[in-house]
Parts: C-alpha cells; sequence; structure tokens
C-alpha cells in the first residue's frame, strides 16, 4: 500500500481543513524581517517599454499581481502618454495595493476618459478616506455601468451622506436598489448598519433584523444583528443569535469571542463606527463575492479599497490574505496577514496561516519553528498542534504527526462533533506509520463523530476505511458498503470511484471493476495507481494488450517506487494466473449490474 494511494484519499480534506485555526489569539507572528529572505524575487526590468509591457502582460496573465504592477510601472515611464499603458498600469497598481500611485493613474485617466468607472471609483474611495464626502459623491455619481457597478456607487453613496449627516438622504439613496431580488439582503444589512451610525437604533434594529431572518448562515449578518442587540442591552437574544450559529458552524473564533465577552457581562460594540468602516464593510461584501466566483482581479481591487478604507477589517484581511496565497503571491500575503490586529479573536487563526504560507514559500524551517514557537506559548492550542500536525502529516513524517495529533487529542478532552477531522487526520499518520489497529480505531471514531451534515467530506473517512478494509481483505460486506456510500456522496471524486472498482476488483467482479475503474480514469485521468488498477481489471477480463497500455500509461505517470517495480513487472509478465478471492461471493452482485 503506498503514500500516493492514501495521500491523494485525503487532498480534499486537506483542502478543507488546511487551516484549522479556533483557538485564542497568539502572541506570535512572522515578523516581516523573518521573511524578508523568502520574498520571491522578481528579474529587474527589461531595457525597452516593448520588454516591459510585455513582461506586465504575462505576469497579469498569471495574476502575479507584485510582477504586472512592477513591469507596467516601468514601462510607462518610458511612455507616459500612452493611454493603453496607463488603464492597465492603473488596474495593476491597484490590485497591488499601491494605493497612492494608484490613485495618480487614476486622476491621469480621467483627463483623458471622463466616464472611466474604474478610476471614478478608486478616487470616490480616496475622497471618502479624506472624508470629502461632496467630491466622493461627485466622483461615484456618474462612474457606474452596469449591475454591479450600479449596487457599488448606490451604496458608497449612501455611506457618503452618513458622513455629511443626512440620514435621511442616505436611506432614500439605499432604497434604490428595491426591486432588485438579489440585492435584497445587502440592501437590508446596509441600511441596518446606517441607520445604527447614524443612531436611528429602531430602524437599525428592523433592518439588520430582517436581513438576519434570511441569512441566519451568513456570518457578517448574525454579527451584525448579534452586536446590535447586545448595544441596546439584549444580552440574552443576542447570545441565542450567536449560539444558533455556533450549533450550525462550530466553535468560529468571532463568535467564541462575541459568546465569552457577552457571558462576561460585556457590551459588544457595533460592527461598524464610521462612514469609512461602512465603506469598507460595502467594498469588503464584493470583494468576497468576486473571491468565492473566481472573478480575481476584480476581488483584489475590491479587497484592496476595503483594506485602504479600514486597515483593521479583519474579514477583509483574511479574504486578501488568503487570494494572494491561492495565487502564489506568499510574501504578499503574509504581509497582509501581518496587519490583522494583535488583539482580534483572528490572530491565532492568522498565525497559523502564516506558517501555511511559509510552508508553501519553501521556508520549512521557518514555518515549523513558527509554529512551535505558538505552541511553546500556548500549549494547549488545539489549533495550532492540528497544524502543525498536518504539516508533519505533508512531509512524510507520520509518526511525529500522529504523536502531535495525540497532544490535540488529549488538549481537547471529550470530542464534539466538529472533532471528527481530527480523528480523521491522525487516522492517517498512523496508517502510514503502519500501526494499523489504532488506525482503524481512528476512522471508527471520526465515522462516529462526523454528522450527516457534512456527508460530502464524511465520505473521505467511509473511502479510506473502507478502501483499507478492502486491501487487507477485511469486512468486506461492510467495506463495499462503505465505498458505494462514499461514491453516491461524492460521485465526481475519481479516487473514490478508484476505491469502489478496486474493492470489485478484490472480490473477483471483473467487469463491474472495468466499468467502475474506468469512470474513474475519466474523473482522474492522469493518476498512475487508477492507470494501473485498470490494467489489472483489463487484464482479469482478458483484454491484454489494453492492460498493458494501461500499465504503460501508469509506468511513465511518475508511480512511486515500489509500485513502479511492480508495473514494470506486469508489463514484461502480464499478471499470474489467479487464485479464486477466498470472499469472491461475499457480496451478492445487484441485480440490473448494481
Amino acid at each position: 500500500m503506498t503514500f500516493r494511494r492514501f495521500s491523494r484519499i485525503a487532498i480534499s480534506a486537506c483542502c478543507i481543513f488546511s487551516v484549522m485555526a479556533f483557538g485564542q489569539p497568539g502572541t506570535l507572528s512572522a515578523k516581516a524581517e523573518d521573511v524578508e529572505l523568502a520574498i520571491d524575487s522578481l528579474p529587474g526590468p527589461a531595457e525597452s517599454v516593448e520588454g516591459n509591457y510585455l513582461a506586465a502582460v504575462v505576469a497579469g496573465s498569471a495574476r502575479d499581481t507584485r510582477a504586472a504592477a512592477l513591469y507596467f510601472r516601468e514601462a510607462l515611464r518610458d511612455d507616459p502618454r500612452n493611454p493603453e499603458l496607463l488603464e492597465r498600469a492603473f488596474v495593476a497598481l491597484l490590485a497591488n495595493g499601491d494605493m497612492e500611485e494608484a490613485f495618480s493613474a487614476a486622476r491621469q485617466l480621467l483627463q483623458r476618459d471622463a466616464n472611466n468607472g474604474l478610476a471614478r471609483l478608486a478616487l470616490g474611495v480616496e475622497a471618502m478616506k479624506a472624508r470629502r464626502y461632496v467630491t466622493a459623491r461627485k466622483y461615484l455619481g456618474s462612474g457606474g455601468r452596469g449591475r454591479a457597478a450600479d449596487l457599488t456607487a448606490t451604496l458608497l453613496s449612501a455611506w457618503s451622506w452618513v458622513g455629511s449627516g443626512n440620514l435621511r438622504r442616505a436611506l432614500d439613496t439605499v432604497e434604490r436598489l428595491k426591486g432588485e431580488n438579489s440585492y435584497n439582503v445587502f440592501r437590508d444589512y446596509h441600511a441596518g448598519l446606517i441607520a445604527a451610525v447614524g443612531g436611528n437604533r429602531r430602524e437599525a434594529e428592523n433592518r439588520l433584523k430582517a436581513a438576519y431572518d434570511v441569512e441566519r448562515t451568513t456570518l457578517r449578518v448574525v454579527d451584525a444583528y448579534g452586536r446590535l442587540l447586545s448595544v441596546r442591552g439584549e444580552a440574552e437574544e443576542a447570545r441565542r443569535v450567536y449560539e444558533a450559529f455556533d450549533r450550525l458552524l462550530p466553535r468560529n473564533p468571532i463568535v467564541q469571542d462575541a459568546l465569552k465577552r457577552l457571558d462576561a457581562g460585556e457590551r459588544l460594540p457595533s460592527l461598524v463606527a464610521n462612514t469609512q468602516e461602512g465603506a469598507a464593510e460595502v467594498l469588503y461584501g464584493l470583494g468576497a463575492a468576486g473571491n468565492s466566483q473566481g472573478d480575481e482581479i476584480a476581488a483584489l481591487i475590491y479587497l484592496r479599497l476595503a483594506t485602504f478604507l479600514a486597515p483593521k477589517h479583519e474579514l477583509a484581511i483574511v479574504t486578501l490574505g488568503d487570494m494572494l496565497e491561492r495565487l502564489k503571491q506568499y510574501a504578499s500575503a503574509i504581509e497582509v496577514f501581518e496587519t490583522m490586529p494583535a488583539n482580534s479573536p483572528l490572530r491565532s487563526s492568522i498565525d497559523i496561516q502564516i506558517a501555511v504560507s511559509l510552508e508553501l514559500m519553501g521556508e520549512k524551517d521557518r514555518a515549523q519553528k513558527h509554529l512551535e514557537e505558538l505552541i511553546a506559548a500556548n500549549p494547549d492550542d488545539v489549533e495550532g498542534l492540528i497544524a502543525l500536525g498536518n504539516l508533519l502529516r505533508s512531509r512524510k513524517d507520520f509518526a511525529a504527526a500522529a504523536e502531535v495529533y495525540t497532544r490535540a487529542v488529549e488538549a481537547i478532552g471529550t470530542p464534539d462533533q466538529s472533532r471528527w477531522t481530527l480523528f480523521y487526520f491522525r487516522g492517517i499518520a498512523y496508517e502510514r506509520s503502519k500501526e494499523w489497529p489504532k488506525a482503524e480505531a481512528d476512522f471508527k471514531k471520526a465515522l462516529e463523530l462526523a454528522p450527516e451534515s457534512v456527508g460530502s467530506d464524511r465520505a473521505l473517512v467511509l473511502n479510506y476505511l473502507g478502501y483499507s478494509w478492502v486491501d487487507r481483505h477485511m469486512n468486506l460486506d461492510e467495506a463495499f458498503e462503505m465505498l458505494k456510500r462514499a461514491v453516491e456522496l461524492r460521485p465526481r471524486d475519481g479516487y473514490i470511484v478508484d476505491s469502489l472498482g478496486w474493492a470489485y476488483y478484490r472480490l473477483g467482479r471483473y467487469d463491474d471493476a472495468v466499468r467502475e475503474l474506468e469512470r474513474a480514469i475519466e474523473l482522474r485521468p492522469s493518476d498512475p495507481t487508477i492507470n494501473d488498477h485498470l490494467g489489472d481489471a483489463y487484464w482479469r477480463t482478458g483484454r491484454k494488450l489494453e492492460a498493458k497500455f494501461q500499465w504503460n500509461h501508469a509506468r511513465d505517470l511518475d508511480p512511486e517506487p515500489e509500485d513502479l517495480v511492480k508495473i514494470l513487472e506486469k508489463i514484461e509478465k502480464g499478471l499470474p494466473d489467479e487464485e479464486k478471492p477466498a470472499a469472491a461471493e461475499a457480496v451478492e452482485k445487484p441485480k440490473n449490474g448494481g
């Protein structure tokens, strides 16, 4: 049984749970000097405007905003009157967070094109930061084109009226969004925040309650409504709002912090304190939506503008840093993460994410040291321990990972449903350390804890345990049912479909195996293990030429060394004569091909 096989079984979970940081705020972080040597190096500017332009275009296509901004800046110096170059440089500078240069470019753009919507948005935001609200409305009033631009300009203009002290005009401006069903929650949410900042608490409560009644699973809406109730002295009702969210998505650090403060008798401050924070909330919401929809450059621009207006906007910092990390701009991500306030309930999560970024950028020693320092400062930091265990597991140091996961298990005491992933991860570490009884116990514990509401993720445990049993010729009836259920939950997961196909193979049901393994190949054509499995199934059904083709393909896909030896032997000799599997009849073949 190879590492490749089991590392790929767990790959989806690693993506979902790579950052599980819901502990207390940490006190340590990777300071700028710690990562100075690791910052991505860029080639120097080209000698010609054409060279810099081409380099900038290539960087922009790769979503490397830092490189794009550098090369466009250099190209613009050589050809400052080129309108297309100016516009591209402006977008790159804005996406990279070079705000002063971006605002300067925006002013130049408007001299050439008075209707440039993005330039007007940027300068409107700059004016709002400076509390020049009349100027902001002039920029925002005629710069919108399209529904998204209209939404942005309308809400920002509404917030500018708050800054001018005209609450009635602000609320009337928000009401322009009536009739757009997709905007209703956004409209009520911002109308509620505007009313709260403007001092109309009754209107604030009505609007935020309307938004909450529709979006009880949206953290920002829940937090805004809970805080408003707290400000009004309705601590018990606020607690119920947060507890309801905690039951759906346990251990969110913002919710946990709110509940802790309510229990201590504190009144929570309003989510938004002033015009700048309110406008930043608009831009954050649009940036988060763009991020979830894959509109990366637009999302980066909205988030950069949000953090320009409100440098301590916690969720904008998290979302922007996550985006940069996903775009492999690790040093830039760390710079953004470092702006998280030290007293934020998200600081512990961010400190762990900094370690993740360090690991991804190749600074492995720093990453591990960073996590170890965090844990040393707080030995019972469960999320820090899980993060360190994940790091060690990703490095194939499975025994050490299992030891760290055990420390996390001991720290939590009696586990609740939300901790099923910890046992799943430790089970993987035990299995790879060849401690199967311990691994099996952890997988069973993970299944016991995992609620049905996480069915798609629960399929990962069903798959791992079911495949392990099949591979060991154990509990074949139960394993087969587990794998079928896993496929039902994740029918497009090629690895899980492969597991079901391999279970059929182990049971001697080769035609069924071929059917499932061919489907797995369609989903994951470049996986060597699946190609190897399909070759075996072809051989057993008499399709020997196709079997050798699949084995040759598996050989060329960089299999694990121990697998490569077996594949080469099969290419040369084929499979040995079959011995009927002891449990070939363990599962009755379903009618109609099952």
